[in-house]
């Protein structure tokens, strides 16, 4: 009898499950114990790597919780590629819907934030330009396009979300604020940087990530938003990579 992909996986992913019909081991005989040992290995791992790559989230709701959070994830998540920096994609929607962690609303924000930085760090390389690049020498720089790193990503939250973040990866970091905290991921060499933004400063990337001119950015920052401190954000993480001026094409 052969045995289909979507059976083994299905075996392999939740011990629950039987051996399936078929399975032999290399002298031909049944593959019961042989396929048990290999189905906790393939588990355990699969716990390591989110493990690693969710570090706040384990540190948060504790070792023994999250290796028992993350078994009922593998068996319903089971990996899409062979390339284990990108396992645990849908970890933050598995969270929103897991009702032991009901109480910890944030929680899935703190798991886009590890994703995002997560990404950041695989993200492909780009030249960032200097400060100097935006002195344009008369021409208005409002009417300047900016062109971001493939490595920037922003993480919006109702939460906290950097107050969080640094109570659980800084000695001493202040408590959380009672505010909704939007965060800017950079990578300016090899590690990524997580900061929080300013108010409207969300808006404003995304509205420069869609091919805005800078002064079209600006004004979906709100009113009375200053760029400034973004452009700054921006430009100390290497995350700006070209301006031009001209109409879009």
């Amino acid at each position: 009898m052969t045995v289909s992909q979507t059976q083994f996986r299905a075996a392999v992913l939740d011990p629950e499950q039987p051996v399936p019909t078929g399975l032999t081991d290399p002298a031909d005989g049944p593959a019961g114990r042989r396929f048990s040992v290999y189905r906790n290995n393939v588990t355990v791992s699969l716990i390591d790597a989110l493990e690693v790559a969710f570090p706040v989230v384990r540190k948060i709701v504790g070792d023994d919780f999250f290796r028992a959070m993350a078994g009922v994830y593998v068996r319903n998540h089971p990996p899409k590629s062979p390339l284990m920096m990108h396992y645990g994609a849908e970890l933050p929607n598995f969270l929103a819907a897991f009702k032991p962690v009901d109480h910890l609303r944030y929680l899935r924000d703190v798991a886009r934030l590890e994703l995002a930085i997560r990404r950041a760090y695989h993200a492909a390389d780009a030249t960032p330009i200097g400060p100097e690049a935006l002195q344009t020498g008369g021409v208005d720089l409002m009417a300047g396009r900016l062109t971001l790193a493939p490595a920037m990503q922003v993480v919006r939250s109702y939460w906290p979300l950097h107050d969080i973040w640094r109570v659980n990866t800084e000695e001493g970091a202040p408590q959380p604020r009672k505010v909704a905290q939007d965060v800017l991921v950079t990578r300016p060499g090899y590690d990524p940087v997580a900061q929080a933004l300013p108010p409207g400063g969300a808006d404003f990337i995304a509205a420069l990530a869609k091919g805005n001119a800078l002064g079209a950015a600006v004004v979906s920052g709100g009113d009375g938003f200053d760029p400034g401190p973004v452009l700054g954000l921006l430009l100390a993480g290497g995350a700006i990579t070209d301006i031009q001026f001209g109409a879009s094409t």
